[in-house]
């Protein structure tokens, strides 16, 4: 395919003689006008014709140059808006010869209500738009469920929802295990809650020792007032938060730092981020920027440090474990961006080189990990391809399975691995519509279609094997489809359990040739087949049960012909739920606004004859 992107040559020379010499971010675009580079530059004129230096004997670039039909300027005022730019159109546009975070997941925080009577704390994740404090960020949704979890035995603040906390009449099964206080039918004073509050806050800021300091004296307060279950309380609350403090504390005052380190190996780069804050190990994140062939720790590092931070808050520090290419530009952004200083160490002393250290560590662990799973996901494909006789290899391979529950919102799953082991980005899901309840074989053919077609538009790559969970009857109606639409030629196999049903007792059945094939139940390359082939089974029904679970969902006012949103509503408040408008006859449907009498009938039809039809 790239061969067929070599056209024309770009006239450098013509476009370098009008070029501005102001600071800015270019696009280098490709003949169908896809973006494949984006770089900025202090002095676009400059910059941009260093690539055109016919002494350059740099192999990589002459190859990224041949690609190129066009360029785009943008010109900015400064250098250090171009750098925030130039990271902006990365990762919006991922080109194919930069360095691109592909992980990028907005970060969960614990939310605190401050405003409110009795505050709540629960899990945030998105815009902070709500009035309260935030803490965080943490790397992932089970550290802060692990938490709050803790949270909930320490200091008992309520971490209910507001509906569920106003229409309370009795304390729930949450105050009962001693994980809430009832502060919903008043078994707790404001002032009480408040403190357990204050100190939810003190906890979640690192300010143990204050913490610790202002529990003993409440429990000394509380002995001297010979209150002794109380003394006892705050007694069990010091001990858990010692506990707590052991596995979590951080020694030092470091406050709030990131520390990021990374690694590369055979092409391979991993980046490992520790987050510290206030005081506490909140957990770390790995991440696999995608980097074209030739690129340094340093280059990672610069590029991977813009995108990550670009649209996060900044901690007051972050430790690095190589220096940067552009330290003095990123730290300027940096600072701009934070409103403050912000610290980036290369060389940390005492805790926090130890920090640097273990973040390392992870890093090549990691690392390590992934190009084993690859070289062994690798072999595994050769193998595969010589044994099922495919002639180019198998870099790519794509398994299609059907879920349905009697014929009902069947759902066909799409999942996709190479060298690399699942592809989880190019994974899909069709609802299948306009075939008979139950056809498996209509529904694999309007499932293929659908992504076959998508393939001949360019829209993904033609995997080199196809996979049917399902023997020749399924194999011959998707070879069908594929040839209704004149797809690009693809070997097909059909993967389907023996007479036993048992794993390892796999027959395949080759669409080529029309052979059934089985392998030992010990052959490596079976196990990369039922990987991928459970793999679409456990996609499809977890699509399938969130089928069901929409269905669930939806009212059954909501199949009653001509009743509509705002009438449903209507109904529901005066009623005050479904059940009532069941129970209630036509003259009392009518005394609602917007209800007309054959509207009513209905209404009171459809719950006491059934929905027609």
């Amino acid at each position: 395919m790239e061969g067929k992107d070599k056209l024309t040559t770009f006239d450098s020379e013509h476009f370098l003689k009008t070029l501005t010499q102001k600071p800015g971010v270019y696009q280098m675009l490709d003949h169908r006008g896809v973006c494949i580079y984006v770089g900025k530059a202090k002095n676009l004129k400059k910059r941009v014709s260093s690539y055109f230096n016919k002494t350059d004997k740099d192999a990589k670039k002459k190859l990224m140059l041949s690609y190129v039909q066009q360029i785009e300027i943008v010109v900015t005022h400064t250098e250090g808006e171009a750098l925030l730019l130039e990271n902006q159109l990365i990762k919006k546009l991922k080109p194919r010869y930069n360095i691109c975070l592909r992980d990028d997941k907005s970060y969960p925080y614990i939310y605190l209500s401050r405003h409110q009577e009795f505050p709540k704390l629960t899990f945030h994740r998105g815009a902070k738009k709500k009035q309260g404090q935030y803490f965080g960020p943490y790397p992932s949704a089970g550290a802060v469920r692990d938490s709050l979890h803790v949270l909930q035995k320490l200091f008992p603040v309520r971490q209910c929802d507001d509906s569920f906390f106003k229409n309370r009449s009795r304390p729930c099964l949450q105050h009962q295990i001693k994980r809430c206080t009832a502060p919903c039918v008043g078994l707790i004073s404001q002032q009480d809650y408040h403190d357990d509050v204050a100190h939810t806050v003190l906890f979640l800021e690192g300010k143990n020792s204050k913490l610790i300091s202002d529990l003993v004296k409440k429990m000394e307060s509380a002995a001297n007032e010979l209150n002794f279950e109380k003394a006892a309380q705050f007694r069990d609350q010091i001990a858990q938060l010692r506990k707590v403090m052991e596995r979590q504390y951080v020694s030092g005052n470091d406050g709030d730092l990131d520390v990021v380190a990374c690694e590369i190996q055979q092409h391979v780069a991993c980046v490992q981020v520790f987050f510290i804050r206030k005081g506490q190990h909140l957990g770390n994140r790995t991440f696999y920027p995608k980097i074209p062939q030739g690129k340094t720790e340093q280059e990672v590092l610069n590029a991977f440090l813009l995108q990550f931070y670009l649209d996060k808050k900044l901690p007051k520090a972050v430790i690095l474990s190589h220096a940067l290419l552009e330290a003095e530009l990123i730290q300027q952004v940096f600072n701009e961006k934070a409103e403050r200083k912000v610290s980036l160490v290369t060389n940390p002393r005492g805790e926090r080189a130890r920090w640097l250290k273990m973040a390392k560590s992870n890093a090549i662990t990691a690392l390590t990990q992934r190009l084993e799973s690859r070289e062994n996901t690798r072999d595994r494909l050769s193998k595969l391809s010589m044994l099922l006789g495919v002639e180019k290899g198998i870099a790519r391979m794509e398994c299609f399975d059907i879920s349905h529950l009697q014929g009902d919102q069947t759902v066909a799953s799409c999942v996709v691995l190479n060298e690399e082991g699942p592809l989880k980005s190019d994974y899909r899901r069709f609802n299948i519509t306009g075939v008979t309840p139950g056809d498996d074989y209509a529904a694999l053919s309007q499932a293929v279609s659908r992504r076959f077609l998508r393939a001949k538009k360019n829209e993904h790559v033609v995997p080199d094997l196809l996979i049917i969970d399902g023997g020749k009857g399924q194999v011959n109606a998707v070879l069908k489809a594929l040839n209704d639409i004149d797809s690009p030629e693809v070997f097909v196999i059909g993967i389907s359990k023996g007479s036993d049903r048992k794993v390892g007792m796999e027959k395949i059945y080759r669409a080529k040739d029309g052979k059934v094939l089985i392998f030992p139940a010990d052959e490596p390359a079976l196990l990369v087949v039922q990987q991928i082939r459970d793999e679409a089974h456990r996609f499809a029904i977890s699509g399938h049960r969130q089928q069901r679970g929409k269905e669930k969902k939806k009212s059954t006012l909501e199949q009653i012909d001509g009743l509509g949103p705002k009438r449903r509503r209507q109904l529901l408040k005066q009623f005050g739920g479904l059940r009532e408008i069941q129970s209630a006859g036509v003259d009392d449907l009518c005394t609602v606004e917007g209800i007309s009498k054959s509207l009513a009938q209905r209404v009171y039809n459809f719950y006491h004859d059934g929905p027609a039809g």
